[in-house]
């Protein structure tokens, strides 16, 4: 299949090198998606304002889900970041890995 050691690092670093873009544009797209999706922030807004009206009305029950909800609005919005987070670094590493995978060869090519 492969003809010598270079061809298949070429074809190993190029996989890997793909690999990273892949995970890069994965990255931008989730936390693009963050920073646009405001659907969350008028919701977690609304919820602040229904907690308000439950505090003045002496409803403790909507207060206490109000507050979960604020708070599992919050847990979602770092996990997605976090996600988007950890493809940059995967995307880097990725990157990386295809740069010394290839620096080798640049010294055997005529």
């Amino acid at each position: 299949m492969f003809q010598s050691t270079q061809e298949f690092l070429m074809t190993l670093a190029t996989v890997v090198f793909s690999t990273g873009v892949l995970c890069l544009a994965l990255s931008i797209f989730i936390l693009a998606r963050q920073a646009i999706g405001k659907n969350i922030q008028i919701i977690a807004e609304q919820t602040t304002k229904l907690a308000e009206k439950g505090i003045t009305d002496n409803i403790s029950g909507l207060v206490g889900n109000a507050s979960l909800l604020i708070d599992a609005l919050n847990n979602l919005a770092r996990s997605t970041t976090g996600i988007g987070v950890f493809f940059v670094f995967l995307s880097l590493a990725l990157l990386a890995g295809a740069y010394f995978l290839v620096q080798p060869l640049t010294i055997l090519l005529p």
